[in-house]
């Protein structure tokens, strides 16, 4: 059983290069959403992405027919990017098993513990509160590209600089 606190970099890295084809449940056409983001980030990376969103669904997102349930999409799925609540994660996970995807990756918040169980025992591979999005950043060194862990981005309050009047 994987610990499902502690990922290694080769387990994330295993998964990554390995999928080519992520449905993504709960896809939002909303372009300021995570979702869309997410979608948008990976498909530049060279990844199929296919929507899942029931209220979308026949609607193009992305270049993508946006279908309303995994079983809908009619092609194989190698992973299954989860934007839902914990809750509802149970169900998306079972259905994920029936159309014999191979991952299952449940999105930062979302943890169902019985579902990765029942995954698992399946033979999929699980990732629980993590994005695939800032996980593929991380392990080819862009997260600083973005501003992260490189100072221009923070928290902390910087001195303001005075500007200089021209007259």
């Amino acid at each position: 059983m994987v610990d499902h606190d502690n990922y290694t970099d080769a387990y994330l890295a295993g998964i990554l290069a390995q999928v080519r084809t992520i449905a993504l449940v709960g896809a939002s056409s909303n372009w300021n959403r995570p979702s869309y983001f997410v979608m948008k980030y990976l498909q530049s990376k060279g990844y199929r992405v296919i929507p899942v969103n029931p209220g979308a669904a026949g609607q193009e997102l992305l270049g993508e027919k946006v279908h309303a349930r995994l079983e809908d999409i009619g092609e194989p799925v190698d992973m299954v990017d989860i934007f839902r609540n914990s809750e509802a994660a149970g169900a998306i996970t079972d259905e994920a098993i029936r159309i014999g995807a191979k991952v299952v990756w449940m999105q930062i918040q979302v943890r169902n513990d019985a579902a990765a169980e029942r995954a698992e025992r399946a033979g999929l591979r699980v990732v629980m509160n993590r994005c695939p999005k800032i996980e593929f950043m991380r392990l080819h060194g862009e997260i600083g590209w973005n501003g992260i862990n490189s100072n221009v981005i923070t928290n902390r309050k910087r001195p303001v600089k005075p500007v200089k009047k021209l007259m």
